[in-house]
């Protein structure tokens, strides 16, 4: 088994891994975000070789709970669907939780798709109690999801 490499990529990158695992693989749906080019946001890609299998993008911001806390929202976390349950989703995000930290962050949250609550909840997430909802772009069940990192 090949080992995932994480990487710092820019946005662009991402997008047709986000179009195929996010969006149905719908060419009619935008993956672009509107903070995609932000100084301040990251975007981090898991590679196979040179085969791009996961991503995941982080974007500071107000999270839902603790707010006084220095957070980014993780939105686009995706693994392709012949590599997922190998575990790379779990090293994408310990890398990125690695960098953000470095950075200053605090906390993470999320809007969660429930059928991968089981994932964040393994990897260390905990859903905020009273926040599912469901997700006007996908119109799948979504739950708010955070992870402390370097908070007192």
């Amino acid at each position: 088994m090949s080992e995932l490499r994480v990487a710092m990529v820019d946005a662009p990158t991402l997008y047709d891994l986000r179009r195929r695992v996010l969006r149905e693989n719908n060419p009619d749906v935008s993956v672009e975000f509107v903070d995609d080019h932000t100084p301040s946001s990251r975007h981090f890609g898991g590679l196979l070789d040179d085969r791009l299998v996961a991503s995941a993008s982080f974007f500071p911001g107000i999270a839902p709970i603790r707010p006084e806390l220095e957070s980014y929202q993780l939105r686009f976390m995706a693994v392709d669907f012949d590599v997922q349950g190998r575990g790379f989703g779990a090293v994408m995000l310990e890398a990125a939780e690695e960098r953000l930290r470095d950075l200053g962050a605090e906390q993470l949250w999320a809007n969660a798709r429930d059928r991968a609550l089981g994932f964040y909840v393994a990897t260390g997430w905990a859903p905020i109690e009273g926040s599912e909802n469901v997700s006007p772009l996908s119109n799948l069940p979504h739950t708010k999801i955070a992870k402390l990192l370097n908070a007192p």
